[in-house]
């Protein structure tokens, strides 16, 4: 990995190479991924209050049954079989199965663990954001007249599958990303995952399996999440180089 690729600002390298000499790399890792993920965690809290306050007002929720009427307009017997196939393969076990591959084999080729902790840290921040935000909001899925089977039962906000599914495809696609040189490369590998986490959200909505407003609140927490896995590796990178640079 070229170190051109991770270099900030300098002010802020310069704070992160102080942290990273008193801590090491390893504890400067593990602080800024607690410390973010309970500021994303208490976001998420106050993001639910105000949700629930705002649909109770029928403001944001005006999105809902309009888009929801658009999905059962469109439906067709073959297409509700190749979406439900879709979000299926993309749900609990399809991409989180792909991604421990590839941070498996990023992970053997560098002969560093951290691909893997990395990857274990945003599934696993995700999933606890999802429960989290189900547990506070208890929204109600749309209507199962409405709904595509097989029907889902827990509560529609956020959606599990949307968040989740973001933050897999966007910790592999920052991965990759790293280790590719050639720009066109990088643009494919972002624009694919993109996509992909947009095809997984809207599926969701499709099969009116949750509102839109739950899938919106899922790409959301996913970017802010990402946000600070991001930002937690790349405070690992600048903490290697304040261990190997010697003291003043």
């Amino acid at each position: 990995m070229r170190s051109s690729d991770h270099r900030s600002d300098p002010r802020a390298g310069a704070r992160t190479r102080a942290l990273a000499r008193r801590l090491g790399p390893r504890r400067a890792l593990a602080l800024v991924l607690l410390v973010g993920l309970a500021v994303v965690l208490a976001a998420s809290s106050w993001a639910s209050g105000v949700y629930v306050a705002v649909t109770d007002d029928e403001s944001v929720a005006l999105l809902d049954e309009p888009t929801l009427r658009l999905a059962t307009q469109v439906r067709s017997p073959g297409l509700d079989d190749a979406v439900t196939a879709w979000t299926t393969a993309a749900g609990v076990w399809g991409l989180p199965a792909l991604a421990l591959v590839v941070v498996v084999v990023l992970a053997l080729r560098d002969r560093s663990w951290l691909p893997v902790v990395l990857g274990l840290a945003a599934g696993g921040g995700s999933v606890l954001m999802t429960l989290v935000g189900k547990e506070l909001v208890g929204r109600d899925r749309p209507p199962l007249s409405d709904a595509v089977p097989p029907y889902e039962t827990s509560a529609s906000f956020p959606s599990g599958h949307t968040l989740n599914a973001t933050v897999v495809v966007g910790i592999v696609a920052w991965l990759l990303v790293q280790r590719q040189t050639r720009r066109c490369l990088r643009v494919l590998t972002v624009a694919s995952s993109a996509l992909l986490a947009l095809s997984i959200g809207l599926s969701r909505v499709y099969l009116g399996h949750h509102w839109l407003t739950d899938v919106l609140a899922g790409w959301l927490l996913a970017a802010a999440w990402l946000t600070v896995v991001v930002v937690a590796h790349r405070t690992w990178l600048l903490g290697r180089e304040a261990a190997d640079e010697p003291s003043p």
